[in-house]
C-alpha cells in the first residue's frame, strides 16, 4: 500500500484476502509474523479490521464467530 487512506472504507478496500488472514493469524497467536507481540490496542484494532472486512466480503458462515445453528436445531429435535 503506497498511499495512505483517506477513510475506513479506503482502508477496508485495501484488505486483501493475505491481509485478512495474517490479521487474523496475528489476533490468534498475540504476535506479528516477525514474533513481536502484538499490544492491546494493535488486537483491538486487527479485530475491527477483521470484524468489517468479514462484514463486507464474507458470506455468513465464512464469519468470524460464526455458529452453525442448524446442527444445534437438530440435536434439539433428537432429545
Amino acid at each position: 500500500m503506497d498511499e495512505i487512506p483517506n477513510s475506513f472504507e479506503e482502508l477496508l478496500a485495501s484488505i486483501s484476502p493475505e491481509i485478512h488472514s495474517k490479521l487474523k493469524q496475528a489476533i490468534e497467536l498475540g504476535r506479528w509474523e516477525n514474533g513481536e507481540r502484538l499490544s492491546k490496542e494493535q488486537v483491538e484494532l486487527c479485530m475491527q479490521a477483521v470484524i468489517a472486512y468479514d462484514e463486507k466480503y464474507l458470506s455468513e458462515e465464512k464469519k468470524v464467530g460464526y455458529i452453525d445453528r442448524t446442527k444445534l436445531q437438530l440435536k434439539e429435535v433428537k432429545h
